[in-house]
């Protein structure tokens, strides 16, 4: 090998000129490549208006059952995709949309470089402003990929040097849409609260329009509930007022009492059960990156996991058991397949615009069994002796029932015999947090709709109710965290949406089946599945049945009732409670346990149901 000489290394030798060449050319690419890249895509790209935006949302969207038949049809209404001018948007209205999703908008560019950036390091994007909001609705594209971060910078800037501020803002808040298969502020007003748009909205109707721009169909209280929409209309206010908008006594109030019920289902278009499977599959579409506005614009269809004929013994079997029953009870049955969390039936109740499935309920003695898996991750054997105390003080309450469970108690029968003391033993011994943790492990999610669960209102602090299951969980979850026990202890992400296909039939998103050790390692987690689902066998029988009630208040009496039980193919959960806390009592006047009404609901689902499809 032969080395260079001190000359050669001088500045100005040839091999010094090369050096130079190479990095000059490298430099040219680096920096005049993306402005040539930019340069084209700005002369390529354009930005459609909102009226041929709008014109392309007329489309009828399709949600099918699993089998590919069909289950109800989003119809765009008439009327609803009315064209405000910018001068006839109310003043309080625009400031409330502003100050909620773009502060900066009067001032920035037209982009956010930080979400620019995360996109080219990430891959994934980030919170855009108004401006990247009318091109993302525009283009109909919502991936999160730097290409379409990229065209949308081009198209940003673009628009932001065509049209003033105000021009932007009427395309943008003109084809937003703010749920209930509206476009604009005009078809909102009147669909929330049967007015016209005009200056006599109040600061509180205009917070709560403002608050279902980022994700209608779950902050519509129709389908999550007036104490979801209330925490949503408080987020909107507290930032009215801290950017100014409003003074931090100006009085306000939630207005729950003037927002209707959703057209359609007064209009009788859908069924209430029928409106609630569209808002939990238009929910999960939309944390998926598929909001209405993009189905509608591709003329999309979208195969859910339900089986119609699930669905319908669902619905049979809720509907004769509550028949004569008082009037004030309500239900809700979630079936889940445990192998892939692909739900199969999910009745939300025929009452009203709740969604009893996808409401919190507690739980109450049916959170036993997450108690005995924390018990069994510890080292606990089911025929491990146990105290059970008739009473005993846990984190500063104190508890006392009947010792059913007998001198000789163990997990096992503390779980046949449906005993409370010797699992508020276990809770006190084993700490809250590892309750919360086994739970959660199962499948119960960390929150919900921006709630944590399994937590007391500050969201933090675990209390002494976490051992006689006084949080309140869904159904969809709790039929998906007892899945995990029927999986053999592998846990499944519980989806209402199978596949989004376009107009053409490709499959452009499609779920994708993650089951995972759910108790730690594959051992330890199908052990403690299996022990589990042996305590709630009970007789034997190819079925796991777990029945319990939650307590009204202090009181003897019960508030909300629940049957969940699975076999390998299908983990169903039925609750039996009503739309307030109260006492309930069934129609012969005894009070309402888990193995009367809800164990009923659930032996004629399991019955009908049969063998899996």
């Amino acid at each position: 090998m032969t080395l260079p000489t001190e000359e050669e290394d001088q500045p100005g030798t040839p091999k010094w000129r090369r050096v130079r060449r190479i990095a000059g050319w490298t430099s040219g690419v680096l920096i005049g490549g993306p402005l040539i890249a930019f340069w084209v895509a700005y002369l390529v790209l354009d930005v459609r208006s909102p009226q041929e935006v709008l014109a392309g949302l007329d489309k009828t969207v399709v949600l099918q059952y699993a089998d590919g038949s069909e289950l109800l049809k989003v119809v765009p209404a008439d009327g609803d995709r009315r064209f405000v001018p910018y001068a006839q948007v109310p003043a309080k209205l625009r400031d409330a949309i502003i100050a909620t999703e773009d502060p900066t908008f009067w001032d920035n560019q037209g982009f956010d470089p930080t979400g620019i950036g995360r996109a080219f390091l990430t891959g994934v994007g980030g919170g855009s402003g108004i401006t990247q909001q009318y091109i993302k609705k525009s283009t109909g594209d919502e991936d999160a990929t730097l290409g379409r971060k990229f065209a949308e910078l081009v198209l940003a800037t673009k628009i932001t040097q065509e049209q003033n501020k105000e021009q932007i803002f009427e395309s943008y808040v003109n084809i937003i849409s703010f749920g209930r298969g509206t476009f604009g502020p005009a078809a909102a007003m009147n669909a929330y609260f049967g007015k016209p748009l005009d200056e006599s909205i109040t600061w509180s109707e205009a917070a709560f329009l403002a608050g279902m721009i980022q994700s209608p169909s779950v902050h519509d209280p129709a389908a999550s509930g007036d104490g979801h929409a209330t925490r949503r209309w408080q987020y909107v206010r507290d930032k009215l007022v801290s950017r100014g908008y409003v003074r931090s006594d100006e009085p306000m109030a939630y207005p729950g009492n003037e927002i209707q019920p959703p057209s359609e289902t007064r209009a009788g278009r859908v069924t209430y059960d029928e409106f609630h499977v569209k808002q939990q599959v238009l929910a999960e579409l939309e944390q998926d990156g598929f909001p209405l506005g993009r189905l509608q614009q591709g003329n999309m269809t979208v195969e859910t996991t339900l089986d119609r004929a699930r669905q319908d013994a669902a619905k049979k079997a809720l509907r004769n058991r509550l028949h004569g029953a008082p009037k004030e009870f309500r239900g809700a049955v979630v079936a889940i397949d445990p192998a892939t969390g692909a739900v199969r039936a999910y009745q939300g109740g025929e009452q009203g615009v709740r969604d009893y499935a996808g409401t919190p309920h507690a739980l109450g003695t049916a959170f036993h069994p997450f108690t005995l898996a924390a018990a069994l991750r510890r080292g606990y054997g089911l025929d491990q002796p146990i105290p059970a105390p008739s009473k005993l003080t846990f984190l500063g309450e104190t508890f006392q029932y009947p010792d059913v469970c007998g001198p000789k108690c163990t997990p096992r029968s503390a779980m046949e015999t449906h005993a409370d003391g010797p699992f508020i033993a276990l809770a006190k011994k084993l700490g809250p947090e590892a309750l919360s943790e086994a739970a959660r492990q199962a499948g119960i999610p960390d929150a919900v709709d921006g709630v944590p669960t399994l937590r007391e209102k500050d969201g933090f602090l675990i209390g002494a109710g976490i051992a006689i299951g006084r949080y309140p969980l869904r159904p969809l979850d709790v039929a998906g965290a007892y899945a995990t026990f029927a999986n053999d202890g592998r846990r499944a992400t519980p989806h209402l949406v199978s596949k989004v296909r376009d107009e053409s039939g490709s499959v452009v998103w499609e779920h994708h089946d993650s089951a995972a050790p759910a108790f730690g390692d594959e051992g330890t987690s199908r052990r403690v599945a299996a022990q589990v689902t042996e305590t709630l066998r009970g007789d034997g029988g190819p079925a796991a049945l777990r029945t319990g009630e939650a307590e009204h208040g202090n009181s003897p009496d019960y508030q909300d009732a629940w049957a969940i039980g699975y076999t390998p193919q299908l983990a169903t959960a039925v609750w039996i409670g009503s739309d307030d806390e109260r006492r309930l009592k069934d129609a012969s006047g005894r009070k309402l346990t888990g193995d009367s009404v809800p164990a009923d609901v659930w032996r004629a689902f399991a019955a009908a149901a049969g063998p899996p499809r």
